[in-house]
């Protein structure tokens, strides 16, 4: 099945935290979009791997994505070797993606970063003949990184005003996470009512930017060409 676009995510969430306006948006253009988990997130200190792949299908269907994969490649223990490499590629060959999205290059959890290199790499080793997966050879036409945790200067900011609410929705589907005042597991840097403020703060940073509400900034590692300079905000 080929996906317009494919997300790389080091942890259930990270998507829904960073890009999941732009997800929407796109499939409401009629793009067929999928992501792939690499781990499930079983380090996190509220909840379990059980609990966030059931919150993960809830928001997937929120979003309305095409596909979700959870490679299940060890949470904080990850490694960006052959055996990692290997099993993206083979995703990138099943989805023929013609645009990645994967995590912010630098950041607070060491996993977003190392995540971020490990799927650029295998964007690119996808298009080489002589690795052999038993698949046709694929290369995304482009890669481009989602802000997380620690401001980035973006290089494109996408309007998602009008998909803010359901943004919220798919990021509250992971209620094992995030605030609830009647949760008594450990508080941890993102369960505490103001970091919801603080993602809706930097939507409204990147939003006003761009002469808009809300919008999520991406960052890119090579020049990107466009057709008509007119439709730059």
């Amino acid at each position: 099945m080929k996906l317009n676009i494919l997300v790389f995510a080091a942890h259930p969430d990270d998507a829904e935290l960073s890009c999941s306006g732009t997800i929407l948006k796109h499939i409401s253009l009629g793009y067929k979009v999928g992501i792939i988990d690499l781990t499930r997130g079983e380090l996190g200190s509220r909840g379990s791997a059980e609990i966030r792949d059931i919150e993960a299908k809830k928001s997937s269907n929120i979003l309305g994505l095409t596909s979700r994969d959870n490679l299940d490649l060890g949470d904080g223990f990850f490694e960006i070797d052959q055996a990692s490499l290997v099993a993206l590629v083979k995703k990138i060959r099943e989805y023929r993606p013609d645009i990645v999205f994967c995590n912010a290059p630098i950041d607070r959890h060491p996993d977003h970063g190392r995540a971020s290199k490990l799927a650029l790499r295998a964007c690119f080793l996808s298009g080489l003949l002589k690795i052999d997966t038993n698949q046709e050879v694929w290369r995304p036409n482009a890669v481009y990184h989602y802000i997380q945790d620690r401001y980035m200067k973006p290089d494109f900011s996408v309007d998602i005003t009008e998909f803010w609410d359901k943004k919220l929705e798919s990021i509250n589907a992971f209620s094992s996470q995030f605030y609830s005042p009647n949760s008594e597991e450990p508080e941890t840097p993102i369960s505490s009512k103001e970091f919801l403020q603080y993602v809706e703060g930097r939507a409204v940073q990147f939003g006003r930017e761009i002469n808009v509400k809300y919008a999520e900034g991406f960052t890119v590692e090579r020049v990107m060409g466009i057709n008509d300079i007119m439709s730059l905000k």
